[in-house]
């Protein structure tokens, strides 16, 4: 991470071949900020697989809105059973809903044949952290408690104006 000045840095983020300039405030110079001139600003984590077309493209809207974020290459730091049952509930939604039925790893293990309730629910959730390709993403997460999937631009800004509310 290379220091620009006092209160912005900057650090390089890879996103399959592209690479992308991150810049953040630190925590003792977001303090420093007049009350009048401040505002809440969420933090978010993304969800990436850097081969992914829709997560280059959330990444890029999240650098052109100035949006301060984390990137999480789910592929490469798997999320627990913990976590992915955490970020269901933030969504809303339930494990067969974020789950990529096409992939090859879905395929062979059935899922489209297996129980879409309440019973068979721990079941998905292992078999997402097992397997986290089937991972739908992007998955946009942020410090208040929100959470969405991005896979459209309209998705991506509306993370970017409740970060901002």
């Amino acid at each position: 991470m290379a220091v620009v000045d006092a209160s912005r840095q900057v650090r390089e983020v890879r996103v399959g071949r592209r690479k992308f300039e991150q810049t953040r405030r630190p925590e003792a110079a977001a303090q420093r900020v007049p009350a009048r001139f401040s505002r809440t600003v969420c933090r978010m984590e993304i969800w990436i697989n850097p081969a992914c077309s829709k997560c280059r493209s959330a990444i890029s809207l999240l650098d052109a809105e100035g949006a301060d974020y984390t990137v999480r290459r789910y592929l490469e730091d798997v999320p627990s059973e913990d976590e992915i049952r955490a970020v269901l509930g933030r969504l809303g939604l339930e494990p067969w809903d974020i789950t990529r039925t096409q992939e090859a790893a879905a395929k062979e293990l059935g899922l489209k044949d297996w129980a879409r309730d309440g019973s068979a629910r721990d079941r998905w959730i292992t078999a997402l952290a097992e397997h986290p390709k089937l991972i739908q993403r992007p998955i946009i997460t942020a410090d208040d408690g929100t959470a969405l999937v991005g896979r459209s631009e309209e998705a991506v800004q509306e993370a970017v104006s409740r970060s901002k509310s």
